[in-house]
């Protein structure tokens, strides 16, 4: 009886550990979530509360799910090929597509982590009264150290503490504030165009899909060792995959949410439209207090940090695998990949005369560079000489297809706007 008993024991304790054993897959997603809810997306957020309450909710949602489909379909490619989205596509597709989208993407990261920085640096003159160049010098700093000291599990786990605090200020912020949830609900689920709306969707919309973190998480969806030769373990490892970016994918809806639901309840209520991060600091205090105040600007010092350490992997990755090699720090090619995003960076950040403008063109330049990636993307994960059996269906294809085109469209629509 009491062998009986052991082994009922022993049988539940692995079943619970079993039960554990998706947690053990979180991390690779959270890292993406983190260029979701980078310093761009902090200044459509805020733009689109400040300017129209609630109503603009719904982009963030259905901006969450084009990303959830499409974060998915690249870790598909990592998991099933071992190889990231360079790589494949240096492996794959003809030179003369490859080497032209490849090297626009090492620009578009030079785009990516000029904002970035930009965001860290403005965190730093919002809370210690630092120039943003010598902010931008400190972050950059920070995060070469990071990035050539740390392996990548530690780099994991600052991110994940990173995006902790920034969730954690923001449902700070949250109790400070009264939100009517019955608008917010319907702000969610029901699509509004106000009047003079369609330039903030369309930077809500084009800033959260972002070629650099396409590439990143074909990446690291690898650092668990996760491609496995046989189905069994591939068909598990999908699956937990799904779960890894459904749950960080939701973090970063729910942290974009917030930042319009504050918004919302402050600015818009008092008839203030932000224009830039700093404003929004200044506006914050009066309204809730100088705390609340330091702790936007302590967030939004962990989102530069962490969107620039992310920007920098994914410069590593892009330029590692036009040489056929993933992304090691301690590998020359990521190395110059590295210091090529971030250093140029640096470098334009003391030709910007504005920085909030030298946020938006940073976006345009996204803007223009994304769709070449997206199709590509698409295109690898189609092809059954890639991925075997596991190249997208038709109907998959079809939706992915149409994901890349409305995508497209709207960052066309946006550089128009910009331009004009």
């Amino acid at each position: 009886m009491k062998n009986i008993l052991k082994d009922l024991r022993r049988k539940d304790h692995k079943h619970y550990l079993g039960g554990l054993d998706v947690f053990r897959y979180i991390g690779p997603g959270l890292l993406v979530t983190v260029g979701f809810i980078d310093p761009g997306n902090w200044a459509s957020n805020f733009a689109a509360g400040s300017e129209f309450g609630y109503s603009l909710l719904w982009v963030v949602t259905l901006s969450t799910i084009m990303l959830i489909v499409l974060q998915h379909n690249v870790a598909h490619l990592g998991i099933v090929t071992g190889l990231c989205l360079s790589e494949a596509a240096t492996q794959y597709a003809p030179k003369w597509v490859a080497r032209p989208i490849l090297a626009t993407a090492v620009m578009a990261s030079i785009s990516t982590s000029l904002a970035e920085i930009l965001g860290g640096a403005i965190a730093l003159q919002m809370l210690l009264n630092i120039p943003i160049a010598w902010g931008a010098v400190l972050t950059t700093v920070f995060v070469f150290i990071m990035l050539f000291t740390n392996s990548y599990k530690k780099i994991e786990r600052s991110i994940i503490a990173f995006v902790s605090v920034i969730g954690l200020s923001f449902i700070y912020e949250l109790f400070l504030v009264h939100i009517n949830w019955p608008l917010a609900l319907e702000g969610w689920v029901k699509p509004s165009f106000p009047q003079g709306g369609m330039l903030i969707i369309m930077s809500v919309l084009g800033a959260v899909v972002m070629p650099h973190n396409l590439f990143l998480h074909s990446e690291v969806i690898q650092s668990h060792q996760y491609n496995k030769k046989d189905d069994a373990s591939i068909q598990k490892v999908l699956k937990y995959e799904l779960f890894d970016t459904l749950f960080s994918m939701i973090v970063g809806w729910a942290i974009n949410s917030a930042m319009i639901l504050l918004a919302a309840t402050t600015f818009y209520r008092e008839g203030v439209h932000v224009e830039e991060l700093q404003q929004a600091k200044a506006l914050l205090e009066p309204l809730l207090g100088n705390s609340a105040a330091v702790i936007f600007a302590l967030a939004l010092l962990m989102a530069g940090i962490s969107s620039t350490i992310t920007s920098g992997m994914a410069a590593g990755s892009i330029f590692a695998g036009i040489f056929k090699e993933p992304y090691h720090i301690k590998d020359i090619h990521s190395q110059v990949g590295v210091v090529l995003s971030l250093g140029i960076a640096l470098l334009l950040i003391f030709f910007i005369g504005d920085p909030f403008k030298g946020l938006l063109i940073s976006q345009m330049v996204l803007s223009i560079q994304l769709p070449f990636t997206v199709f590509l993307q698409v295109g690898l994960t189609s092809s059954s000489k890639v991925m075997g059996k596991y190249a997208n269906s038709k109907w998959s294809s079809g939706v992915l297809y149409t994901i890349a085109g409305v995508v497209t469209i709207l960052n066309i629509m946006l550089l128009i706007s910009g331009l004009s």
